[in-house]
């Protein structure tokens, strides 16, 4: 090779190095590449093929999927590890850190990893907006080795759509592999080869659910989704039903005995699993004593046996629309532990002397026997509470209980006011409920609102919560602490291993967004401090009570917030306002309180402190599960909302409010079922709307109307969609004005500031623009 030709090999390399370091934004073809470079001529291509062939040896260029190349990885300083967040078919975020901003990995730089996998990401060398962008480089551990989804048989294969929505690929399934599942069943596969730019992902069928639409294979099938289990294995059912119902009186002979004491439980009215009760009797110096009884679970459930480490494997009972799927077998959680009246039963307690104003003086914790002597309803319990003075009392009520129960109420509102005072947040969100026929057809739906017999039971559990958790922090100390002995008001070193439920606080950025929206909406947020931040968040819950809005704003003030979560680390719970705070009153359906249970009793037994590594594995994994829990309940009640709807007549005319507006559609709560659907703007006739992304609204171009955030509106059923359990809505009228909604003309004209991936919205792509003054000008798409 001449030497002339050694100088422009030797350009031209550097040419590309300089190009990848400043287009570091996504992979680039070959195509792309001639386009820059002007390589037009077969030979030529060739050529440049076998340079950056060396330039990818070198480690200098990295090649991705099929024939796209990117900056090289260099220096693998700038990697860390994550979880894919999948968010739709185009991008993802890989989520890393708490309180550091997600990474926008966009879907051609995934690397064959898809949502839920945890992902080693390489940071690139600039960000769009408010996220850093990445490069998945390595799969560390796959999230999921099975899937759900309707299978559709073809000659000589099936393919499998998955249910997760995050899951952007269909499953192909070879015919030896369908075992004997039909069209339109519900399946579960299990993951042979996962997609990539090379190749579909394939599976093989691994149980058939039963017919979609079916209401036990959809319940079952948002189980599956999610991880969770159905029956117990058979060694842990026979185990349980192995456990003698009869308390011996030896066992009796060892626990404080409160049988005498009145006592009671109130739960909802279709509970069978009465983990809780409360007893009251009134002292000699005017004081209340007050005692909070929980299912001693742990006296039957023994570490090592299959019984508990199916338990830690729950780690929490599942509660889905028409069912429960409990973290115990049923022997346990409805019959032996459950508080049920008028029996004998083995509670671990927390008993507190209290006086009128709600001032606790003393405490006390150990294993007791009680008995029950009512089982309310929260229904039940809120008539009593309401009941007019001279009122006859029902027949089953005795006065003495009446009493109790109102001064329970009266001091539950002391410590209510306390904790709001103190800093604690006011959040009110309503629970979802359906009338359910016996086939689990929805009847109806309905939002459950909280009334003074929940918030009794709540502050109680609360207070036992807080209290055990702080009597374990203060009890005792290790021999290296320079402080030993009683509770102190000072700082504590090295206090005992302890599992706390602690809540951070909110992410700063989170927490300015909202305050920015709420400010928009005429609401002020002040952010300063905690007690700041708490006064102005309680104010806007008052102010906005009753409102369209109320639902809506008290969600994103809720999403605002940190998850709360399990750990040893005693942080403190910054939306309770609590400095120490555990979970110990719901052992029957959550593995974190029997581990709570274990640990108060080893510590009233003189133990010393525990290994905080084998807890905080055990934390974290409690913490996981209960997610999985949450969303496939969220997902059964999603399920059920757009079930519910799709037998409802297309003509009658619902009121609503405007939850949201994007580019592309407003999501509008139906009043009252909390029931969310979405009006397409190209479903707009009336007008063409831009989109004014900073104020959350659309305006129309020609009529100036105005459809933003919090808007009453009419609606009617359009369409909905099981499968991707979505409603869409028509739009009927806007502040008494009717609109034309019936898909003829598509809206246009978006006026919408650039989108940052800081807002997990898609962002342009395009191809390389040429060299100027060469090539096609190219608009990015």
């Amino acid at each position: 090779m001449a030497r002339k030709k050694k100088n422009e090999v030797k350009l031209l390399k550097e040419d590309i190095l300089k190009f990848f370091e400043e287009h570091s934004d996504r992979p680039y073809t070959f195509s792309d590449l001639y386009n820059h470079f002007n390589v037009y001529d077969k030979d030529d291509q060739v050529f440049f093929k076998l340079i950056m062939e060396e330039l990818e040896e070198k480690g200098k260029v990295s090649k991705v999927g099929r024939g796209k190349f990117t900056k090289g990885q260099g220096d693998t300083s700038t990697e860390v590890t994550g979880t894919l967040d999948h968010v739709n078919p185009k991008f993802g975020f890989v989520r890393y850190e708490d309180g550091q901003k997600d990474i926008f990995v966009n879907s051609d730089m995934m690397g064959g990893a898809v949502d839920g996998d945890t992902v080693k990401v390489r940071l690139l060398g600039r960000g769009r907006g408010e996220n850093p962008e990445g490069r998945v480089t390595q799969v560390v551990k796959r999230g999921r080795t099975e899937i759900v989804g309707k299978i559709k048989l073809y000659a000589n294969y099936a393919i499998v759509k998955p249910d997760n929505r995050k899951f952007h690929e269909d499953i192909f399934i070879a015919k030896s592999h369908i075992h004997h599942a039909k069209t339109n069943d519900l399946v579960i596969v299990k993951i042979k080869e996962y997609p990539s730019d090379f190749q579909q992902a394939t599976g093989e069928v691994i149980e058939v659910l039963g017919k979609s639409g079916d209401n036990d294979a959809e319940m079952h099938a948002i189980l599956a989704e999610f991880g969770l289990p159905v029956k117990f294995p058979e060694e842990v059912e026979k185990l349980a039903e192995a456990i003698p119902e009869e308390i011996e009186k030896a066992e009796i002979d060892k626990r404080r005995d409160v049988r005498e004491i009145l006592t009671f439980t109130i739960d909802p009215y279709d509970a069978k699993d009465f983990d809780d009760a409360i007893s009251f009797q009134k002292l000699k110096n005017g004081h209340y004593e007050v005692g909070i009884h929980i299912a001693d679970v742990t006296h039957y459930v023994r570490p090592g046996n299959v019984l508990e480490e199916e338990a830690f494997r729950r780690a929490t009972s599942v509660y889905l629309v028409d069912r429960t799927i409990p973290m115990l077998p049923e022997k346990l959680s409805n019959r032996l532990c459950s508080l049920r009246p008028n029996e004998d039963k083995l509670v671990f307690s927390a008993i507190f002397e209290i006086d009128e104003s709600g001032k606790v003086f003393n405490e006390w914790f150990g294993r007791c026997v009680m008995h029950s002597d009512r089982r309310f309803t929260y229904e039940e319990a809120q008539e009593l509470l309401e009941l007019p003075f001279g009122e006859t009392l029902p027949d089953n009520v005795s006065p003495e209980l009446h009493e109790a129960l109102l001064i329970l109420n009266k001091t539950a509102k002391t410590f209510r006011k306390d904790r709001f005072k103190k800093g604690a947040f006011n959040f009110e969100t309503n629970e979802v409920k359906f009338q359910l026929d016996e086939q689990g057809k929805p009847l109806g739906v309905y939002q459950k609102v909280r009334k003074d017999a929940h918030k009794l039971i709540e502050e109680f559990m609360l207070l036992a919560n807080k209290k055990v958790a702080e009597f374990v922090f203060f009890s005792k100390f290790d021999p290296k602490s320079k402080k030993k002995g009683g509770k102190t008001d000072g700082e504590v070193e090295n206090p005992p291993t302890m599992v706390y439920r602690i809540h951070e606080p909110p992410n700063p950025d989170k927490l300015n967004t909202f305050a920015s929206f709420a400010g928009k909406m005429g609401y002020k947020i002040n952010v300063s401090s905690q007690q700041q931040l708490s006064k102005s968040l309680n104010n806007l819950m008052t102010e906005i009570e009753g409102t369209p809005i109320q639902n809506v704003l008290e969600s994103l003030a809720v999403r605002t917030m940190s998850k709360a979560r399990y750990s040893t680390a005693p942080q403190g719970h910054f939306g309770l306002a609590f400095e120490h705070y555990s979970h110990f009153t719901s052992p029957i359906r959550r593995y974190p309180d029997m581990m709570a249970h274990r640990m108060l009793q080893h510590y009233l037994d003189g133990g010393k402190s525990l290994n905080k590594d084998d807890y905080e594995d055990k934390c974290t994994h409690s913490s996981d599960r209960e997610k999985m829990a949450a969303e496939a309940e969220r997902a059964s009640i999603k399920y059920k909302q757009v079930e519910y709807m799709s037998y409802q007549d297309r003509n009658v005319v619902y009121d609503g409010v405007v939850t949201g507006v994007a580019d592309f559609g407003i999501f509008v709560e139906i009043d009252g079922t909390g029931c969310e659907g979405m009006i397409r703007l190209a479903d707009l006739s009336d007008d063409y709307y831009d989109y004014d992304e900073d104020n959350y609204r659309i305006i129309g171009q020609r009529t100036g109307r105005i459809i933003g955030f919090g808007e009453k509106v009419k609606v009617t059923i359009k369409e909905t969609d099981l499968e991707r359990r979505s409603i869409d809505l028509n739009l009927e009228e806007v502040d008494g004005q009717p609109v034309r909604s019936n898909g003829g003309k598509k809206s246009g004209g978006f006026s919408r500031g650039r989108k940052s991936s800081g807002n997990r919205k898609s962002k342009s792509r395009g191809v390389i623009p040429p060299k100027r003054g060469k090539g096609k000008n190219r608009r990015r798409r």
